[in-house]
């Protein structure tokens, strides 16, 4: 990413309101989206382009296990593609049946290519590569936007968050922080009635989680004054990796953990008696909930 994109370059330049910083993922942490992103969604059009038919009902399991119920939740489609591509081709019943699966290695090495994990990332990187495969990617992520567009409408926040939201907005700058292309966010936090709660939304064209979160609070908050809020794993990695707090919005839990933070843990962060034991406290919960191995082989 040696260039930097006009959103990249507005990030970058911010100027802090406040003392404070809070990072916010959306899917699965603000909206009730990732069931149905993922299950009506990226699933289907999952074993449509990769011609997963004849062992859809492993794929099924594949995809919601690494995006949903495991510790690779909420990671960027990509990396989720080929995690979902390796756990079919060593899946027994999936050898049993002949079934082909893609070897992944074009999407590969455009993931390593250190473009944006985007669709403007992979078409840049089309430009110079091309393959069958490549072909296919580009087919299965203009699908999956495109059925996310037509599915996924009408959502609203999590009980409390919204609530937190407004909070966090008189003492905090704020920002979405998430995977999830920049229109798709754009248009839901809009419908949701929450856009004006973040000062901006940034979404998988910036690049990862790790690399917003850098861009926009490094040299400009003490680490005890800046907070990442997600759902996944992930989130917690690029909030550890810029030295910044991390609470955990639980999956299956996520009404009481917006409770929580809405009536302690915000009150907390701004008061300096959220990191040490409280914090600790809370990312044990949440390692506890997604697990690395899938049920197929417990």
């Amino acid at each position: 990413m040696s260039e930097l994109s006009n959103q990249a370059k507005e990030l970058l330049n911010f100027k802090p309101k406040h003392e404070f910083f809070v990072g916010i993922d959306s899917d699965g942490c603000v909206f009730d989206s990732m069931e149905i992103k993922h299950k009506e969604c990226f699933c289907p059009n999952t074993i449509r382009v990769w011609g997963l038919q004849p062992i859809s009902k492993y794929a099924r399991e594949a995809v919601e296990f690494v995006n949903l119920y495991s510790k690779w939740r909420g990671i960027n489609r990509w990396p989720a593609l080929i995690k979902v591509f390796e756990l079919l081709s060593e899946r027994p019943e999936v050898i049993r049946r002949g079934a082909v699966i893609p070897k992944g290695d074009d999407i590969r090495a455009f993931i390593n290519s250190g473009l944006p994990l985007s669709d403007a990332g992979l078409k840049k990187y089309m430009e110079t590569h091309s393959s069958e495969e490549l072909d296919r990617a580009l087919e299965w992520t203009t699908s999956v936007n495109q059925t996310v567009k037509e599915i996924v409408r009408g959502l609203k926040p999590f009980p409390y968050a919204k609530e937190s939201l407004q909070a966090i907005h008189p003492f905090t700058d704020a920002f979405c922080v998430s995977a999830t292309p920049a229109d798709a966010l754009e248009r839901e936090w809009k419908d949701g009635e929450i856009r004006d709660y973040v000062e901006m939304i940034c979404g998988q064209e910036i690049g990862t989680k790790e690399y917003i979160l850098r861009l926009g609070s490094a040299g400009k908050y003490p680490s005890d004054k800046k907070l990442m809020i997600g759902d996944a794993p992930g989130d917690l990695e690029a909030a550890q990796a810029v030295g910044a707090l991390f609470y955990p919005i639980n999956p299956g839990h996520e009404e009481e953990s917006w409770e929580k933070f809405y009536k302690e843990g915000y009150k907390r962060f701004l008061e300096g008696t959220y990191s040490g034991e409280y914090e600790k406290r809370l990312i044990e919960d949440f390692e506890k909930l997604l697990p690395e191995i899938p049920p197929w082989k417990r």
